[in-house]
């Protein structure tokens, strides 16, 4: 080999895979019955969602009083889940989106998943505005619909309906972006498929997609606008979502540097999200073949990467803090260090700044268990990280009456824990129905990146040498 070429890269696909083997292996958790853990771990996931959900109707019934604000505070967990659940759907768009547009190879096995966390997370989030509405059954009031109620049109300044514009985006692109690459997979599925209702089923959600060269150039194209068209919206959403405390007056979240920050945040913890389910995912679907060691890897750079960005961003919140020579803005941020929320500050910090810190270490970022518990702290921390802006900002205002603090009731605690378990049923449903490879872009890096591929090339390049 000449000094010239350049380093062949690890294979992308493990094991000696056929294009016939990977049919096989996405079809596999689609075509068979649901193992038992899967089982174990769908009850628990509905139990949380089913409890969440009585809470839920128990807010509606009663009124707002049950969650534990009070006259300071006016915001609290709610805000705080639903900033966390749009973060977490940030890290799909972007592996899908972004990876797409610079050609990146590795994300053809992880990007479906990825999709359909995002997809999962900001129905999630859409559910926050509608319960803390108090009265969600005039939702559609945020619609501006003119002339449907006179002469009264929606409120353009307020911060719920951007966040509500800022959803319904994000989720109808995310959702067509999902769709359009799951089509070639459903037609697999369907033309494998004996029962005549799973048949028909998977021929109607299909499309009728016949795999002619005329669909499959339709499919690039199609992909290319929407990643185009998404790859703004990464940056866009969670921007004005920041905008919902950075155009307030409030000592803490008047900040100009809130949009590039929670930005990165976002992609933080999602990114943090798509590792843990990948994770689980890879062990309960027995797809270490596709997504492999080198994903998990990429995965936590990219985290070590976005962490040192927020950790940037911090600093710079109290510098600026410092360096502005307003009291009300110093205090409110020795108040996050030093009150009595200061451990959620610590929390925050130790999770997001310093944990990431340890994949400098390719030991560790190659470590399935260590990358999978820094998954776990990662998504923790950002939490916390939500929750000091929002309620660390609030409590202590200038008058000393308007002192208070906050503690969130069973019924905060109980909404926040059913909409992670209805994540995880709609994800646990996702991987028992949906392939959760996607097959055709898997068998397109096969020759390239695949295992088998590679010893062949490398068998033939020696006989020419040397033969």
């Amino acid at each position: 080999m000449s000094h010239y070429e350049s380093p062949i890269r690890t294979p992308l696909v493990l094991g000696d895979k056929t294009y016939h083997n990977v049919s096989e292996d996405v079809a596999r958790p689609v075509e068979n019955k649901p193992s038992r853990q899967w089982w174990i771990v769908f009850s628990i996931s509905l139990a949380a969602f089913l409890y969440g959900l009585g809470c839920i109707i128990y807010t509606i019934s009663t009124g707002i009083g049950v969650w534990g604000l009070n006259k300071t505070i006016g915001w609290a967990w709610d805000i705080t889940n639903f900033v966390w659940w749009v973060g977490i759907g940030h890290a799909g768009t972007l592996i899908s989106a972004v990876l797409l547009l610079f050609r990146q190879r590795w994300r053809m096995a992880i990007n479906r998943s990825a999709e359909a966390m995002t997809i999962f997370s900001v129905i999630q989030a859409g559910l926050f505005p509608i319960i803390h509405m108090g009265r969600p059954w005039l939702a559609y009031w945020v619609v501006p619909i003119p002339n449907q109620f006179g002469s009264l049109w929606v409120n353009f300044n307020s911060p719920l309906l951007w966040d509500v514009f800022a959803i319904s985006t994000y989720l109808s692109v995310s959702l067509v972006f999902w769709w359009t690459g799951l089509l070639p997979d459903f037609a697999m599925i369907r033309d494998r498929a004996i029962k005549p209702f799973s048949k028909k089923i998977y021929s109607i959600l299909s499309f009728g997609w016949s795999g002619r060269a005329k669909d499959w150039q339709r499919f690039e194209e199609v992909s290319l606008v929407l990643a185009g068209l998404a790859t703004p919206l990464v940056l866009s959403v969670h921007t004005i979502v920041s905008f919902d405390f950075a155009t307030s007056v409030i000592p803490g979240w008047h900040t100009t540097i809130f949009p590039p920050y929670f930005v990165a945040g976002a992609i933080f913890s999602g990114f943090a999200m798509v590792q843990t389910l990948l994770i689980i995912m890879r062990k309960v679907s027995k797809l270490e073949d596709y997504i492999t060691i080198q994903h998990i890897e990429l995965m936590n750079i990219i985290i070590m990467i976005t962490g040192s960005i927020v950790g940037v961003a911090y600093i710079t919140e109290l510098f600026i803090a410092w360096y502005s020579g307003v009291e009300y803005e110093q205090y409110a941020f020795l108040n996050r260090m030093t009150g009595p929320y200061w451990w959620a500050y610590l929390a925050m910090m130790t999770c997001n700044v310093f944990s990431p810190q340890f994949m400098w270490f390719k030991k560790l970022r190659t470590s399935i268990i260590f990358s999978f518990v820094i998954s776990i702290v990662v998504n923790i921390g950002m939490w916390f990280e939500r929750f000091v802006i929002i309620v660390t900002s609030l409590h202590r205002d200038y008058i000393p009456s308007s002192w208070t603090m906050f503690s969130p009731t069973f019924v905060d605690i109980g909404i926040f824990i059913g909409t992670v378990g209805f994540f995880f049923t709609l994800f646990l449903l996702y991987a028992k129905k949906f392939p959760v490879i996607a097959q055709a872009e898997v068998k397109t890096i096969l020759k390239v990146s695949g295992q088998k591929y590679k010893a062949i090339r490398d068998g033939v390049n020696y006989k020419k040498n040397n033969g």
